[in-house]
This record gives C-alpha cells, structure tokens and sequence, in this order.
C-alpha cells in the first residue's frame, strides 16, 4: 500500500511526523489509551472506523492507539472550518492527522464533502468518521447519525465500517477543567458492519448506532 500523503517539502514531512510521533506519546502518557479489539484484528485492510463523538481530542485517541502500520494509512475526516481556523491548526491537522477536510457551511461551500470522502478511500486511505457530526454535550448516549456513513456504504461496498466506541475521554477532561484526570481511555473496536442489498438509509443508520452502543462498557453498579 502506498503512502496516501500528498508530496510535499521534505523539512514539513519531517517536521509533522516528528509532530504525530509526540502526540501519540502524550495521548498515552496522559490517558494511557489502549484498543480493545473485538470481532475484529488490526490488520491492513481499508476501513472506515465510525465511532461516538464527545471531546475534541476523540480523533487524537483513535488515531494514536492504532498501530503504527494502520495509523500511517488512516485519515480522519474533519471539519475544515476548525482545522483552519489559525497556523497551528492549519498545520496539525493537514499535516500531522492528514485529515480530509470537509465544509460545514452548507451555504457557503462549493464542493461536495462525499467527493473528498470517496477520494481519500479510492487512493487506498482508511478513515476515522464521527457519524454524529457534532460533539454529545447531553445525556443522549448517541445523537442521531447523519447520512454519510450510510452514502459511503453505499458508494463503496467493500470497505468495512468499523465501529469504534471512546470510553471515558469525558471523565479524563471534564468540561472546564484544564488538568487531565488519571484514567484510562479505552477505545473498543466491533465487528464490521456493510450497507445491506435494499437496505434503506434509516434502518442502517440504526443498526450502526445499535453496533455502536453494543460496544459501550456497563454503567457501574452505584447501589450502596
């Protein structure tokens, strides 16, 4: 598999992947994040991870407990208004992450975010999805998937969709707080799931949350 990277100056290559090198210490130095792989083994095959949304850091703790082999074809997919907000961003994540960048803004975008989702995948990249579009700041254990992950079933048939839950990322970084708390992130991989033949969008959409939420661990008994 060839690296899917666009070329660029060599000092900037060297410069970001010294950059993910760093992060992915961090990331498991501060939350000791570790996969859980389940129904599935981390091999090289072309995937889409998909997993529940709730921190700005859930796509560093995806991306930096994969092995390196899957992680240096794996490309998350995020929003371009954030990535390129200021220089640091603008360089974290087209450079280091090597995210596919998509619009938001409905209004105001001229391309279609599926067009570069299906690029990125017919060059051979794997990609880290949030179905939910938006962080979960409620109590909902999932808000309600948009049609992305269903389009790209679709579109591209052979690829799994992995789903992928983030466990205690939330109580790692509580909102507000600017001092990570000592726990473990966990990060549980399941069983791939593909767009059934005839199978419409909404009973897909829930049968992958439903494969979501499967992986969710148990709430502690807190029964004194």
């Amino acid at each position: 598999m060839t690296d899917p990277r666009p070329r660029r100056g060599l000092p900037r290559r060297i410069a970001a992947r010294i950059v993910g090198h760093a992060l992915v210490l961090i990331a498991r130095f501060i939350t000791a994040v570790r996969a859980d792989w389940r129904g599935i083994e981390p091999v090289a095959r072309q995937r889409v991870y998909f997993a529940n949304h709730v921190s700005n850091a859930d796509m560093p703790m995806i991306w930096a407990c994969l092995p390196g082999h899957i992680r240096r074809h794996t490309r998350p997919v995020a929003a371009a208004d954030y990535w390129l907000k200021t220089p640091l961003r603008a360089f974290v994540g087209p450079e280091v992450f090597n995210c596919v960048l998509v619009d938001r803004r409905r209004e105001e975008r001229t391309e279609d975010p599926m067009e570069a989702i299906l690029a990125a995948l017919d060059e051979g990249s794997s990609l880290i999805l949030f179905p939910e579009g938006n962080r979960n700041m409620g109590d909902a254990a999932l808000l309600p998937f948009r049609a992305g992950l269903y389009n790209i079933g679709r579109a591209r048939p052979d690829v799994d969709l992995v789903p992928a839950w983030i466990a205690n990322l939330n109580e790692i970084m509580p909102k507000g707080e600017v001092i990570p708390l000592p726990l473990i992130c966990t990060v549980t991989f399941g069983a791939p799931i593909k767009v059934e033949p005839g199978e419409n969008r909404g009973n897909f959409l829930a049968r992958a949350a439903a494969a979501l939420l499967a992986l969710r661990p148990a709430e502690p008994d807190r029964t004194p």
